[in-house]
């Protein structure tokens, strides 16, 4: 472990987050409490709080825009934040529970998943403007955009399976089942390896997509109720966090992912990466009655 830096507010739950390389900003959506941390990874310190955001679940800087995209679950809707002056500038309706984003740069759009309403709600980064809302089937998970087939892809957990869609036409492409996979919800993408890493919240299980044949190759056991993954390209490293408060970290030993060990901390279940330093980052939002940000260091 490298610290505890101790964090503001209520200790409630925290969700998801995103990495800004351009500023070195961490945005951590602190969920219960309504707010989004700006976190500076340079500073090692809390340098904004951002309220009035409901629930705050999914979350993710746009730099090309200066935007960082929140969905505020509580209130139906994604915030839309400008990143200069840390306000939120505009939301954008219509949804039932947003949850992960995705932004497609050649594109320039913004996916959703509205989880309970089973369907990716697309954006327009520039304007800000709700463009349409396509029906998935079922519930939707996590969202992510592939920059080497160009497709977003999205977890539908009711159904097992990945979806693709393509940004430029907002329709669905492909649908893929995933044999052994029972509700999954959190997924990252090695790009260059062309590997998914998709976790299922029912059976514990993390399971390893090829890209290329968009097959199951491997599978492996997490904490119970995984949720949130983060990837280290440079370290080739794959953190899941759980539910159940497991953190638990693999390596990807050419095309082979090799576990490497867990962490057992109450309420580990989001997790992000400095792909500069290597630094883990992990909200807990109970130490001693008081949320803390838990910054481990791993070995090489």
């Amino acid at each position: 472990m490298l610290r505890d830096v101790p964090l503001p507010g209520p200790a409630n739950r925290f969700d998801y987050q995103s990495y800004d390389p351009a500023t070195h900003r961490i945005y951590m959506n602190h969920m219960d409490a309504g707010v989004t941390l700006v976190f500076d990874a340079d500073t090692g310190r809390v340098v904004a709080q951002i309220g009035d955001l409901p629930r705050a679940t999914g979350v993710l800087a746009v730099p090309a825009h200066h935007r960082v995209f929140v969905s505020a679950a509580g209130a139906h809707e994604v915030a839309i934040i400008d990143d200069r002056t840390l306000t939120v500038t505009s939301r954008v309706s219509g949804m039932r529970f947003p949850d992960g984003i995705a932004y497609a740069p050649e594109a320039d759009k913004v996916f959703v998943s509205d989880e309970s309403g089973g369907a990716d709600v697309v954006i327009d980064a520039s304007t800000g403007v709700k463009r349409s809302t396509i029906a998935l089937g079922g519930e939707a998970g996590n969202t992510h955009y592939d920059s080497v087939s160009h497709c977003i892809l999205v977890a539908v957990q009711t159904r097992d399976q990945l979806v693709a869609i393509d940004p430029v036409s907002e329709a669905i492409v492909a649908r893929y089942n995933l044999p052994g996979s029972d509700a999954p919800h959190g997924f990252t993408l090695d790009q260059e390896g062309r590997l998914a890493f998709v976790s299922s919240e029912n059976n514990a299980t993390l399971q390893v997509v090829d890209l290329r044949t968009m097959r199951v190759v491997d599978q492996h056991a997490t904490g119970p109720s995984p949720d949130v993954l983060a990837w280290d390209p440079g370290w080739r490293r794959l953190y899941v966090a759980s539910e159940g408060g497991v953190l638990s970290a693999f390596w990807l030993d050419g095309a082979t992912l090799r576990p490497t060990g867990e962490l057992r901390i109450p309420h580990a279940h989001t997790v992000a990466v400095d792909p500069r330093t290597h630094r883990v980052y992990l909200p807990l939002q109970d130490v001693n009655r008081h949320p803390v940000l838990r910054i481990l260091e791993p070995a090489r």
